[in-house]
């Protein structure tokens, strides 16, 4: 402050600055330190690899690392339950997913949390097709040649699946319902293993997460018929959709990002605007394609209509399994 004023007037102008200063406080830009983003699965896992790619991407639009605490166990909801009670300030966030958010609460007795009413939904980040491939020696082509297939062994067939109340599970329950068909389940303890029995042909066929069996379908070891997502889409280029066979039929997983409930409208905008930014770039949708995810960045509004048609959509699934809460 020049020394020339009179001593008045800086007096005042000093008080007016300390007035300011709350305010000016108040007003600093979200974020002021780095921000935790819980993955409720493992390292490694299709959740852990797309949500760090995505994170990374965040942390250079909003000038803050987002480090990343994976917090596994009792299918998600160990990390799910964590981010729903820690401070609505925006520096706890949760990469979600279908299993922990639409599944879990279906299947677990223990899990208490309600997605639509204990989170801000923030953001969609990517949509995972489940495909569905056969052994190679099963003597179909596409997805209808295989529902014909399917008809006309009345049952017989063998669907594996990465365990009772999985994605697989549920994706495989939804499709026989919508394409009249039955099998007999075979459920493995982990993906892996229920991709791998239909490569040796313990099994036949699954309708599995993408990430799960890209890699065999490249490598002639599995026979790719369709994927779950809407017709139109092409996520792995030519493939066609199932739904293009079975009108209606869409089962796709996906992976969000959400935050305690009573997030700070600054904090959602920012966070809203870093997803958007990222995925857009074309490294982070080359990571998401090696992957077998699709980017898709959404408006809050957007992901909570697209939730709420989910946990439906799941629903129907369990019933249709069959699969009771534990």
């Amino acid at each position: 402050m020049p020394a020339s004023l009179p001593l008045r007037r800086r007096t005042c102008l000093a008080a007016a600055g300390a007035l300011l200063v709350p305010g000016l406080r108040a007003q600093r830009t979200y974020p002021e330190r780095p921000i935790k983003a819980v993955v409720p699965n493992a390292p490694g896992s299709s959740v852990d690899t797309i949500g760090r790619v995505a994170t990374m991407e965040m942390a250079k639009v909003l000038g803050q690392p987002l480090v990343i605490d994976n917090r596994a166990g009792a299918a998600g909801a160990i990390g799910v339950e964590a981010v729903r009670n820690a401070a609505p300030d925006g520096y706890t966030v949760l990469v979600g997913s279908s299993s922990a958010i639409s599944v879990a609460p279906f299947l677990q007795k223990a899990v208490t949390y309600q997605p639509l009413r204990d989170f801000d939904l923030v953001s969609l980040i990517a949509l995972l097709p489940n495909v569905l491939v056969c052994n190679p020696q099963l003597p179909v082509q596409n997805v209808r040649d295989f529902i014909a297939y399917a008809r006309s062994k009345n049952g017989d067939l063998r669907m594996a699946s990465a365990g009772i109340g999985s994605v697989s599970h549920l994706a495989g329950a939804a499709f026989q319902t919508a394409a009249g068909v039955k099998a007999l389940h075979v459920p493995y303890k982990g993906g892996s293993q229920g991709v791998a029995s239909v490569v040796s042909g313990e099994t036949d066929w699954v309708l599995t997460p993408a990430p799960a069996a890209m890699a065999l379908v490249a490598g002639k070891r599995l026979k790719l018929l369709g994927h779950s997502m809407a017709p139109g889409t092409q996520p792995l280029g030519a493939t066609p959709a199932i739904g293009s066979e079975l009108p209606g039929f869409e089962f796709a997983s996906w992976i969000g990002l959400m935050a305690p409930k009573g997030l700070p409208a600054g904090a959602t905008d920012a966070l809203v605007r870093a997803v958007a930014v990222a995925v857009q770039r074309s490294e982070v949708q080359k990571s998401f394609e090696l992957n077998g995810a699709v980017a898709h960045a959404s408006t809050p509004e957007e992901f909570r209509a697209y939730l709420v048609r989910d946990i439906e959509t799941t629903r129907h699934a369990i019933a249709a399994a069959g699969v009771q809460a534990e």
